[in-house]
């Protein structure tokens, strides 16, 4: 878990969003954390519905078959992990990354201490999924902005590890994701 680079990790969603034109216009902390929130509701969706990532079928149709090239990339991506609990978690992540590139914050000491689950594994397994994320976002509206985004990524991480997600690996192939997108994705803002 160490040798997570978040501060790479921010530089690349940030520089990401801008290409996109995700950050055209001045958007403020609250405007980003609300859209924080709005992917943490998305997970909460997705986990209602059932939807988890079939990342063997990704790794069987893309990873293990030709060609590896974007298209085949966008179909397995779509096929097998969009809309799911693990992608939005992703997204999650990813929103943070990009807000703290947006802002010059500095994440590198936030999972430091990611492998410390005694103090949250009892949390997890004694609440809901939508509890967990309602816990989430009540520490993201009333924390100090950085401490904020540093938290959320830290409570996500922590969950993905509690929960067997190979987090890291789905930010990556959800980074890369978007990094095919058309401008906005496709959304006005």
């Amino acid at each position: 878990m160490k040798n997570i680079n978040l501060n790479e990790l921010r530089d690349r969603a940030y520089k990401t969003a801008c290409e996109h034109g995700f950050h055209d216009k001045e958007l403020s902390n609250e405007h980003c954390f609300c859209l924080i929130i709005s992917e943490l509701m998305e997970a909460v969706e997705a986990d209602r519905k059932g939807k988890h990532a079939d990342r063997e079928s990704f790794k069987s149709s893309y990873e293990d078959e030709e060609p590896h090239d974007d298209v085949n990339f966008k179909y397995c991506f779509e096929k097998y992990i969009k809309g799911t609990v693990e992608e939005e978690l992703a997204d999650v992540v990813i929103r943070c990354l990009d807000l703290a590139g947006l802002r010059g914050w500095d994440l590198q000491d936030t999972l430091d201490n990611v492998d410390e689950l005694n103090d949250v594994s009892d949390f997890f397994q004694e609440h809901t999924f939508a509890e967990i994320v309602f816990d989430i976002c009540t520490g993201t509206i009333i924390s100090e902005s950085t401490r904020s985004v540093k938290g959320v990524i830290l409570d996500v991480w922590q969950y993905c590890l509690w929960k067997g997600i190979d987090i890291e690996w789905f930010i990556e192939q959800k980074m890369r994701y978007n990094e095919l997108r058309p401008m906005l994705n496709g959304k006005r803002y």
